[in-house]
């Protein structure tokens, strides 16, 4: 395995772990960003109430991006083992 197969694996690796938890990062900033601007119109400050909204955004993004976040990894696994011989050498 030489240097160059090294740096493709971990660049093919870093850019799906960044596709996959871009849905995430973003519906986080964006609840945060909501649920903040709602708390100071409100001037509501208890913290509960910032995070369950948050994490229910969440939960409700992972259910609904978890088949494509499946296929993502899945595809990945298949491309990698079909090339573990090119690794393996």
């Amino acid at each position: 395995m030489n240097d160059r197969s090294v740096v493709d694996l971990v660049s093919s690796m870093l850019w799906n772990s960044f596709w996959i938890s871009l849905p995430l990062l973003l519906v986080g900033l964006v609840a945060g960003v909501l649920i903040s601007l709602f708390q100071i119109v409100t001037s509501i400050q208890d913290p509960s109430f910032s995070a369950v909204p948050r994490l229910l955004a969440f939960f409700a993004v992972i259910i609904l991006m978890l088949p494509w976040i499946i296929l993502r990894l899945t595809t990945y696994t298949i491309h990698l083992l079909q090339d573990l011989p090119k690794y393996a050498r």
